[in-house]
């Protein structure tokens, strides 16, 4: 309305001055009606031009945060793809490891066994056993040496049913070896992949940045021509506007994940108060014992406060510092190298993989969040989609690695999107 109070005075100004001219000449000294509504006209259009730009503004930085997430997801896609290739390669040494293990111990039997049947043969075992009954000097004696002979061709049979054994585990190890050895090759071609997939995002992103940029400033030069002000001022002014905006999406956010927790809580405490309630109907009258108080459903784990504030100090020690993905320091940061470093401070192991860190800890509600926790955001309700992942500290802030452009920041838990999921290492 001030813009148009001014485009409307300004018109009114210049009538108003045409018919002071005209005064001299003995014609009307006010506007027409006519004029009066044309410089309205003017001024309403001026309103729907600036409020025109501004949308295609907001829309701008709606393509540059899209953008910033596609960026985000093949970023973590690829270090899914780096941490599985990981478990791959472990997975197939092992394998080999265990295939050498079998195949030394089949040779081993197998070398038994052979000198065993060597030895048997050697002592030609059917003449033994004639003259075993021909120089026998009695039925006890010739029924011992059969049975002698019998238990040694028992022992024969043992020794050749474990060397098949031992042989059977050899070709097995050896299978899992080769299965395992493929699956590593199958995984280090589609780390190769997603590389190259998130390097592609990550410039498309950053091509992206410089367009959005070039026409953000063409639309703010624009806007100052339209308001009458400098460039300067109208960047300040949209600026403003943009945090004021995010300040309230921000608050609203908060205030909505503060209205789920509470519903959260009555629903288990209303769940809690109907199985106790039931408990006590189906308790014998005759017999009346108490009810044991119902364990809360999902419980925290028990946070480690040290730990924690390593984990924090760590990463408050990192604010500044650029982003760069698949970067885990010492001096650039993806989101998940940042936390899995400032946890690995902590003395807590975590992989280099949103994903993966939301797996290796204990689910939690946003109602239990204490600092140290970690903060997940996904495209679904699936934790498989999570693509970024930051550390919280306390008071609805968190610190995180957030894109390309960006270091290294303490920001506020809600100054993007409500996360989607939490956890406790």
């Amino acid at each position: 309305m001030r813009t148009f109070a001014i485009a409307t005075g300004l018109a009114l100004s210049l009538v108003a001055g045409i018919g002071g001219v005209a005064l001299a000449d003995g014609q009307r000294s006010t506007p027409t009606r006519g004029e009066v509504r044309e410089a309205r006209r003017a001024a309403a259009d001026q309103e729907l031009s600036v409020a025109s730009i501004r949308e295609q503004l907001a829309l701008a930085n709606d393509r540059l945060q899209q953008s910033a997430i596609r960026a985000a997801q093949a970023g973590e896609a690829w270090n899914g793809a780096r941490w599985e290739l990981e478990q791959a390669q472990t997975a197939s040494r092992e394998a080999a490891r265990q295939a050498r293990r079998t195949s030394a111990a089949s040779e081993r039997v197998r070398t038994a066994y052979a000198d065993t049947v060597s030895a048997s043969y050697e002592r030609a075992p059917q003449l033994e056993a004639i003259a075993a009954v021909t120089q026998a000097e009695g039925i006890d004696s010739v029924l011992e040496s059969l049975s002698t002979m019998a238990n040694a061709q028992v022992g024969l049979d043992q020794r050749y049913a474990a060397f098949e054994r031992a042989a059977a585990r050899a070709a097995a190890a050896r299978e899992r070896a080769a299965a395992t050895r493929e699956a590593a090759i199958a995984a280090e071609e589609q780390a190769a992949e997603a590389r190259d997939a998130a390097r592609r995002a990550e410039q498309d992103a950053a091509a992206q940045a410089q367009r959005i940029a070039a026409e953000k400033s063409e639309l703010i030069a624009e806007l100052a021509r339209l308001q009458h002000v400098s460039v300067r001022l109208a960047q300040r002014r949209q600026s403003a506007l943009e945090q004021a905006a995010q300040q309230a999406a921000a608050e609203q956010a908060a205030e909505q994940a503060a209205q789920l927790a509470a519903q959260q809580a009555a629903a288990e405490q209303a769940a809690q108060e109907a199985a106790e309630q039931a408990a006590e109907e189906e308790a014998p009258e005759s017999t009346p014992t108490p009810t044991p108080a119902q364990p809360d459903p999902q419980p925290a784990p028990p946070a480690s406060t040290g730990r924690a504030s390593a984990a924090i100090a760590f990463a408050r020690a990192q604010l500044g510092e650029p982003y760069e993905w698949g970067a885990a320091g010492p001096d650039a940061w993806d989101c998940s190298g940042l936390v899995m470093s400032a946890w690995s401070a902590g003395g807590i192991d975590l992989p280099h993989y949103s994903v993966a860190q939301y797996q290796a800890s204990a689910p939690i509600s946003s109602g239990q969040l204490q600092p140290g926790d970690l903060v997940f955001w996904g495209s679904s309700s699936d934790p498989s989609s999570i693509y970024h992942v930051a550390l919280y500290v306390g008071d609805d802030m968190i610190i995180q690695a957030p894109r390309t452009g960006r270091p290294v920041e303490e920001v506020s838990l809600y100054y993007w999107t409500p996360p989607t999921f939490f956890a406790r290492p």
